[in-house]
């Protein structure tokens, strides 16, 4: 047994070590060059809230790979560029998609720093979203929700290259492992919290099918619709109304839109009319709108805060 056991190795090795000529031709591995990429290891904050754009930022946490563990990077640039959807025209850049972006900031190699986690070199930032509109050209009276700033990072090693989204390889950019897209897209955002149930009145009722006189008072629930931000499922599109004159609400969807401080209402009742709303006023305290289906039958209605919570003001 110990002779076969040997007899096997001995012709593994030969076999091997023979194998091994037959490589042509020989792969130069101490010449590779290499190259750079900064992988992603935090998005701290990567939207601007439209409400608060004061205290808006775009940040991330970035570590330099490259063959000497991140010590070839020279400079990062922060570059960025302003995107707006047009509705029937498409979209709009500052500056234009011919020209080059705006230089934000700019990283220095001394911004790299070792860190407990991994042995490549790390740094944070934080463009503050007033830098990135200043450096536009642009004021915040300028920016509406739905907007967004593209980010794009350009990495510029000792070498004289350099290395960004428009020369990176797919996997570098898509893949989990490389996680280095060098371009960021930072949405204007429009934060909507009406989820919850709240007191109402309602007065000046009317329809064809019957009439309440009076005020109707009680509480409505709002749901948020899932994959849908800042749409909510309404649970009486009347608010009380057909309750008042013998009907009832049932399988209707009527659904309440936030959209950066514009309220609207649509969807349908059980008898397939559909809903819109007029705003008439709005405070923190309350808002006041009156809703109308395609049957003309209408109601005015206001809803008030809840446990201290403030309304948004919509428009």
């Amino acid at each position: 047994m110990f002779k076969y056991s040997f007899g096997l190795l001995l012709g593994a090795l030969v076999l091997l070590s023979s194998c091994r000529d037959f490589v042509e031709p020989n792969i130069p591995y101490s010449t590779f060059d290499t190259a750079a990429y900064l992988r992603t290891i935090d998005r701290t904050s990567t939207d601007f809230n439209f409400f608060d754009l004061g205290n808006s930022n775009f940040a991330l946490t970035l570590e330099a790979v490259d063959a000497e563990d991140g010590a070839t990077v020279e400079t990062v640039e922060i570059r960025v560029r302003h995107r707006r959807l047009i509705p029937g025209v498409g979209l709009e850049y500052i500056p234009a998609i011919s020209s080059e972006d705006v230089l934000v900031r700019t990283l220095q190699a001394s911004d790299f720093a070792p860190n407990s986690e991994s042995r490549f070199l790390r740094t944070s930032f934080s463009i503050p979203a007033s830098e990135a509109i200043q450096a536009l050209g642009l004021t915040p009276e300028d920016i509406e929700g739905g907007d967004a700033f593209e980010f794009r990072l350009v990495l510029n090693d000792r070498f004289g290259r350099s290395f960004t989204d428009s020369n990176a390889d797919a996997n570098v950019k898509g893949s989990p492992f490389y996680a280095s897209p060098f371009f960021y897209n930072v949405a204007v955002v429009c934060p909507s919290d009406l989820g919850g149930t709240y007191e109402f009145s309602a007065t000046n009722m009317d329809s064809i099918y019957g009439s309440c006189d009076g005020t109707i008072t009680g509480t409505t629930t709002w749901t948020p619709v899932a994959n849908a931000a800042g749409v909510y499922e309404v649970s009486d599109g009347t608010f009380g109304f057909w309750d008042c004159y013998g009907d009832s609400w049932g399988s209707g969807s009527a659904r309440i839109s936030d959209a950066c401080g514009n309220i609207s209402m649509s969807g349908s009742d059980k008898y397939g009319a559909t809903y819109s709303l007029t705003l008439l006023s709005s405070s923190a305290e309350s808002f006041t709108f009156v809703w109308l289906n395609s049957d003309n039958e209408t109601g005015e209605v206001t809803i008030f805060a809840q446990d201290g919570k403030p309304l948004p003001i919509f428009n």
